[in-house]
């Protein structure tokens, strides 16, 4: 298929207003936004990208997981879309780009389609997919899972908030879930642009990340158990300090990332200290240990070695321990040809770029199950996300989405 030419170029300036005026619904406290996945703010959101989709043309699909599909046709009603997106929704301290880069990226690749009179083969869909963030209903993710076969629709359905209000609902009352049978479409590829969330493209002065994997996780929750005593009258030889021992056991959490590098990374985000007292030796510590790698064999290495390690240092301290898996996936592969067409469009245009490993989930995580995928990252201003302080720039933008304008119409086929 032809290339692209390089002179085919986004509208950068539409594209930063579209993000300016996306970010007004839902703002939060600090210069960011708190737009979560099905609330108000959500409804307000989906109803201005549906606007700006029919105002460009394009026909919109809705599923009954809330998921909406924007859609420019193609000159052959057979070929299957090339698909195109991220999310719309926000964590309650989240900035103005996660996830919306990606969507109106996508829409500006039909909008700058319609200014230039190009046709493309394959018909070219935008996606909004709800619930990435997970910050309302957990899992994050939910509902590309759904449509990915991960995750049954009844279950997800059934996931409540903190005030015990159920997915199911909460998405029939903004009025935004379709008829449409979830999964039920095919697509020809999927393209998902997103800033890095991370601080190595900016750090070295590198246009475009070429995503290549996925990055698996592991959530194992750790319970250790000890004896409450008052830190003053507790002799030394005395305590079973559960705070002592998760302290050591984090220490070997370290230690075990650390001999993978350099990929590979392990923390405790996570912890509860029991009785939380400032003269209580603490007889219980919970505490979940967060391991990340792309490759499943080093996930299971860090995995056994903790479970290993951990139970030593109990044992020598006279205390308790137990485990217990509480989340993860495994590590993802992207397709090479969609990757080697995010790679071939960064050359192109001229823009730097290198491969980059996702440290986070995204969308096109489960995406690729079902069809051929690829990802963009631009970078952010200290590798700062999930904070009102995320920052990007405008050449930032422009560079990724001009990436992910290249991609797509290389995939979906330009029409002499």
């Amino acid at each position: 298929m032809a290339a692209p030419g390089e002179n085919l170029r986004i509208n950068s300036e539409r594209l930063w207003d579209s993000l300016m005026e996306m970010a007004r619904i839902g703002p939060g406290v600090a210069g960011g936004n708190n737009r979560q996945t099905l609330t108000d703010a959500d409804a307000e959101g989906r109803a201005l990208f549906q606007s700006w989709c029919e105002a460009a043309g394009c026909t919109m699909g809705l599923d009954t997981m809330g998921n909406m599909f924007a859609r420019r046709e193609g000159t052959d009603p057979d070929a299957l879309p090339v698909y195109v997106g991220s999310h719309l929704d926000t964590q309650p301290t989240g900035g103005k780009y996660d996830g919306v880069l990606g969507v109106l990226g996508g829409l500006e690749i039909l909008r700058s389609l319609n200014d230039l009179n190009i046709r493309t083969k394959h018909p070219i869909v935008v996606t909004n997919w709800t619930n990435e963030e997970g910050t309302r209903y957990a899992p994050a993710m939910l509902s590309s899972g759904v449509f990915a076969g991960v995750h049954a629709q009844d279950w997800a359905y059934d996931r409540v908030d903190a005030e015990g209000k159920r997915f199911g609902d909460e998405l029939e009352r903004i009025g935004w879930k379709g008829e449409e049978e979830v999964g039920a479409r095919k697509m020809h590829a999927f393209f998902e642009l997103h800033i890095e969330q991370g601080p190595i493209l900016e750090a070295e002065g590198v246009d475009i990340g070429v995503v290549t994997h996925g990055q698996g996780l592991s959530w194992t929750q750790v319970t250790v158990t000890g004896k409450d005593s008052h830190t003053g009258s507790t002799p030394m030889p005395m305590r079973r300090n559960a705070g002592l021992g998760m302290a050591r056991i984090l220490d070997k959490v370290d230690e075990i990332a650390w001999s993978h590098k350099p990929h590979a990374v392990g923390a405790a985000g996570h912890i509860e200290v029991h009785p939380n007292s400032r003269n209580v030796i603490p007889g219980k510590a919970v505490f979940t240990v967060d391991f990340r790698s792309p490759e499943l064999a080093v996930i299971e290495d860090m995995e056994a070695r903790l479970r290993t390690e951990a139970q030593a240092i109990c044992d020598e301290m006279g205390l308790e321990v137990a485990f217990e898996k509480v989340g993860g996936f495994d590590p993802v592969a992207f397709d090479e040809g969609c990757v080697a067409a995010v790679r071939a469009a960064a050359e192109r245009l001229g823009y730097s770029h290198r491969n980059i490993i996702s440290g986070a989930g995204h969308d096109a995580c489960w995406i690729n199950q079902v069809a051929p995928t690829a990802m963009v990252m631009c970078p952010c201003v200290d590798g700062l996300s999930h904070n009102e302080a995320e920052e990007i720039s405008k050449d930032w933008a422009r560079a990724g989405a001009d990436v992910l304008f290249h991609a797509v119409v290389e995939t979906a086929e330009i029409v002499e």
